[in-house]
């Protein structure tokens, strides 16, 4: 395989192709940048998409850029949202900034990733350069972006900083030199700014890859943090295996393809058997990546002992009547539950469990108000099909 059909692994688009199989075969390494903006504490499953793609370039011995956008994180990228998002504080950015640099050190080479802040340039622009850089860009062509022109047509507001972002993140390409930048599918007209800035300034411009968005657990909506549908790199192996056998068999293929980087061979291998089988060995892979192979046998193991066996997993948080609920004689089961902080909020644990999805000491309960009392040894909660907790007395 040649080194352009090796980068062409798993993209959407390349924009730049032939330049870019031109300066792959230069005399010096590549400037392939990426950003990331440290909206949240946590890097997913879908940033683990184009950190693969930036770490394929480090071992073709080319430069990665890992841009962490401090400054652009103020404003918030509008790409694929249907309304503004909710602005952070600079000591809130910091933090997830920090959080973001142990975790994307799990993927990338560190000692072959340079990493810069945006801050570092835009700090030191004055207003007068603002508007100078606002120049480059006009309202129609923003709106030719899909998700302004629906947001326009139906009336929601679009303020004016988040017209600058793709400006910005452009700017960042000009600033840096960039040869070559990476992004998700949803990132195609911010990069393809940059490339404009770059032709503006008499400069070469950037090649540009897209990489598909990873779908989230829900099986519909991209992975995304917003929508509470993703996989944390910072996921305990539990939490981890467990998400990952969460996932439709569909969604499995595409988590082979764009996690592991499988080929269609093996792919097609792998669809011979068993698809309960290739999920564990997906699930087993993944966890043994993030955590250790030891973590993941023995979350394969837990696994099989719960779901295939019908027997309850060997750890699982224990509690006291007195840690939940104090002094109380009684209490309602899903307050009980709420106590265990193993739940997102006392209104999804009474949907769990007038759906049937909770068990205590094996029995289904359908009443979310059911008086509890404490229990005389010791009481099983089980919710969905990875959360088990124990209560003694």
């Amino acid at each position: 395989m040649s080194l352009i059909e090796t980068i062409r692994t798993n993209t959407d688009t390349i924009i730049g192709d032939a330049e870019l199989e031109d300066r792959m075969h230069g005399n010096r390494p590549l400037r392939v940048k990426l950003g990331v903006d440290p909206t949240r504490p946590d890097l997913t499953f879908g940033h683990l998409v184009v950190f693969n793609k930036l770490r394929q370039f480090q071992d073709l011995g080319h430069e990665a850029i890992l841009i962490i956008g401090d400054f652009t994180t103020l404003i918030g990228d509008p790409s694929g949202r249907s309304s503004t998002r909710p602005a952070l504080t600079k000591e809130e950015i910091v933090e997830n900034a920090q959080t973001y640099l142990e975790q994307a050190f799990m993927v990338l080479d560190e000692n072959k990733t340079t990493v810069v802040y945006n801050s570092e340039w835009f700090n030191d622009m004055g207003f007068e350069d603002c508007l100078k850089l606002a120049r480059k860009m006009t309202v129609a062509r923003m709106l030719e972006r899909d998700d302004f022109a629906k947001r326009y047509a139906s009336n929601a507001p679009i303020s004016i900083i988040e017209f600058l972002y793709p400006l910005i993140q452009g700017y960042d390409s000009l600033v840096l030199n960039a040869d070559v930048e990476i992004g998700g599918t949803d990132q195609l007209f911010n990069m393809l700014v940059g490339r404009a800035l770059q032709k503006d300034a008499g400069k070469q411009e950037q090649a540009v890859i897209t990489m598909p968005l990873l779908i989230g657990l829900d099986g519909v909506k991209k992975m995304s943090k917003s929508q509470d549908n993703y996989i944390a790199f910072t996921d305990s192996a539990k939490d981890m295996f467990g998400k990952i056998m969460s996932i439709s068999d569909d969604t499995m293929w595409d988590y082979y393809r764009l996690l592991l980087e499988a080929d269609d061979e093996r792919i097609e291998k792998l669809k011979a058997g068993h698809p309960m089988e290739a999920k564990k060995h997906l699930a087993s892979s993944l966890v043994g990546q993030f955590h250790s192979m030891k973590a993941a046998k023995h979350e394969l193991e837990q696994f099989e002992q719960v779901f295939s066996r019908n027997k309850l997993p060997d750890d699982m948080p224990t509690f006291t009547w007195n840690d939940l609920v104090g002094d109380a004689a009684t209490a309602p089961l899903f307050e009980v539950m709420a106590q265990s902080d193993l739940f997102e909020s006392k209104g999804a644990i009474r949907r769990l469990v007038k759906q049937g999805g909770v068990k205590v000491d094996g029995e289904k309960q359908s009443d979310p108000n059911l008086e509890m009392t404490p229990p005389n040894g010791e009481q099983i909660f089980q919710a969905g099909k990875r959360i088990f907790f124990k209560i003694t007395g």
